[in-house]
């Protein structure tokens, strides 16, 4: 009997994610005509059927996400926001209300959630601001044009109070997230903030992921010596994880100090965790 994880182990990343993408948009669109029928849906949610970042409640999640920002990192109502990676605006829809004096910008590689972000958020909220940036993703954008690696963010220096990233060096590698360290490090004020998140790899997860414990199995290593891990060579970019030594040392050579512990995540198995992934938090000294 094939399991959900015997069958992502099986059907290559793309092909298994064109599945995972239809079957969501089949039962997303019942969901929907539910959400219009009931009239659930406030118009800044996008309909589940666009939905291509994770399963879970699209609003639920991003107001659990506020709540990290602002007890762990401080975020301020007038601060100035970036928002890297962020999809179909579902952390830029918690601080709509929140950043009444702040400015909040968001960028992105897939061209729908850049468009309905534009057409559902900006009009109505003219401090928040959505970027399309065409980089070449194996998973979200095999096509773009820019190396992530070369991606200068339209940012000038020392901009921002607040940068976050959830989801997005998961899907990275280690050069390219050594050049984002590098650029947020660059828009970023001094003593301003970075909220990451990451799969972590230290002696914990990986005795988890050896027991099957783990949601996902990042065994193959890239470069030993660097500590990258994916769960397949052949379409990295699916899920990475980062040795924790490593994660530390990209941090330092950009200027960005850790503030230590590591908030630990679920991901591998753990029945103590904040949330999914790892969460790291570090200051611009």
């Amino acid at each position: 009997m094939y399991n959900v994880k015997t069958l992502k182990k099986l059907i290559p990343p793309p092909l298994y994610r064109t599945i995972f993408l239809l079957s969501r948009y089949v039962g997303g669109c019942f969901v929907d005509i539910g959400n219009w029928i009931l009239k659930e849906n406030d118009g800044l949610v996008p309909p589940v059927r666009m939905n291509f970042i994770g399963a879970g409640n699209f609003r639920a999640i991003g107001f659990e996400f506020l709540r990290f920002f602002t007890e762990f990192c401080d975020l301020k109502q007038n601060d100035k926001v970036l928002d890297v990676g962020c999809g179909l605006g579902r952390m830029a829809l918690p601080l709509l209300t929140y950043l009444n004096n702040g400015t909040y910008d968001g960028i992105d590689i897939v061209p729908k959630a850049i468009k309905w972000c534009r057409e559902k958020i900006s009009p109505k909220y003219i401090n928040f601001h959505f970027h399309l940036s065409d980089i070449k993703n194996t998973t979200y954008n095999p096509h773009g044009k820019i190396e992530a690696s070369d991606y200068i963010f339209p940012f000038e220096d020392k901009y921002f109070d607040f940068v976050f990233l959830t989801s997005v060096f998961t899907h990275m590698l280690s050069e390219d997230v050594d050049h984002y360290l590098h650029e947020i490090s660059r828009v970023l004020k001094k003593n301003g903030r970075v909220f990451s998140t990451w799969f972590s790899i230290n002696k914990e997860s990986l005795e988890l992921i050896a027991n099957n414990k783990s949601a996902i199995r990042l065994s193959e290593r890239t470069n030993f010596d660097a500590k990258v891990f994916v769960e397949k060579p052949q379409y990295p970019e699916d899920a990475v994880g980062y040795g924790e030594e490593l994660i530390y040392s990209l941090h330092k050579k950009n200027g960005l100090e850790i503030q230590q512990p590591i908030k630990f995540g679920s991901w591998c198995g753990r029945t103590e965790f904040t949330s999914f992934q790892d969460i790291v938090i570090a200051y611009k000294r």
